[in-house]
């Protein structure tokens, strides 16, 4: 008997925003497809069970704060979560486990699954995690592209290697910019120190890589950001938590004031969605043990809620049928 891909999500809520659980991937029928990604590429043992990786169950345990009920008119998306379409098709896939006895296979899952998700004609949305995700990941989106890769992070997530791994949590955009695939990359949110050295920076800067300091971005607005992304495009779109301002993401190893806000991350979400089609997004680095008052894991639910509705309401499921 073949080993399944996923897992089920744990106790509590069992699934993201009351989705409903599918963990048939072959037979797989959906619209939207969350999964969960719990394990990066570690640099050190203390990282094969850091905090991130309790993330995703943390973030479905949010689910009655994010939304009360499912039916109810929700102002962020202008209608309930799922616009009062009863076929919309919104699934949980659970979450792709790490396997200490075959280090690394989780990443050849991961883009298993997504692949098994993209085949289904569904939007994914993976939940880190740490941002070494986002490298397995994206891989599975090479039938898309050219893809526009969007990503907010208060850091540049340009080293090449960490202690040998070269597919970790700093390396993410520098994966990136190697796969033919993806055709620009757009940064949002840079500030403060973190994982670009100068040389990282200028690596960025050679590839071409639109780099967006926050404080540029509270200067000039989302609207001028979003005016310098290629309209028509396919779209993904990485959240590192540390991206936004930890006043509402506060569960970060790393918090640096001054971030992205909420609403420019919801007009981020919505821009997209206009502009072209959003293919997939992830949100990552969420340490629940850190978090006030579940803010963080609130924050990303609306995140993720504000794609689901949106994408609903633009059109993207109405030719499905």
């Amino acid at each position: 008997m073949t080993k399944p891909l996923t897992v089920p999500p744990k106790t509590g809520h069992k699934t993201l925003l009351y989705s409903q659980l599918a963990m048939d991937l072959d037979n797989l029928e959906a619209d939207i497809a969350v999964l969960g990604m719990p394990y990066g590429s570690a640099y050190s043992a203390a990282d094969f069970t850091n905090d991130q990786t309790n993330a995703p169950t943390a973030i479905r345990q949010a689910t009655d704060r994010v939304v009360r009920s499912p039916g109810h008119y929700d102002f962020d998306i202008d209608g309930p979560l799922l616009q009062e379409r009863d076929d919309i098709r919104f699934v949980d896939c659970g979450d792709v486990m790490a396997d200490l006895a075959a280090p690394g296979s989780h990443y050849e899952r991961v883009e298993a699954v997504v692949r098994k998700i993209l085949a289904a004609g569904a939007l994914p949305i993976v939940m880190g995690g740490d941002h070494g995700i986002t490298t397995p990941v994206l891989r599975a989106f090479d039938s898309l592209g050219p893809i526009t890769l969007v990503h907010v992070d208060a850091h540049l997530d340009w080293r090449d290697e960490v202690n040998g791994v070269r597919d970790g949590l700093s390396s993410p955009i520098r994966r990136a910019s190697e796969m033919k695939h993806v055709a620009k990359i757009v940064q949002i949110g840079l500030r403060a120190q973190g994982s670009g050295r100068p040389e990282e920076l200028r690596a960025a800067k050679a590839y071409g890589s639109e780099l967006i300091t926050a404080y540029e971005l509270h200067d000039v607005g989302m609207d001028a950001v979003l005016a310098r992304i290629p309209d028509g495009g396919n779209y993904y779109l990485t959240i590192d938590a540390d991206g936004l301002d930890p006043s509402v993401m506060p569960a970060v190893a790393g918090p640096a004031p001054g971030g992205v806000t909420f609403v420019q991350a919801r007009k981020l979400i919505h821009g997209l969605v206009k502009k072209g089609r959003v293919v997939g997004m992830d949100i990552v680095e969420i340490q629940p043990e850190k978090d006030v008052n579940q803010i963080s894991c609130i924050t990303a639910g609306r995140l993720i809620l504000n794609l689901i509705g949106s994408a609903i309401r633009a059109g993207y499921f109405d030719n499905r049928r």
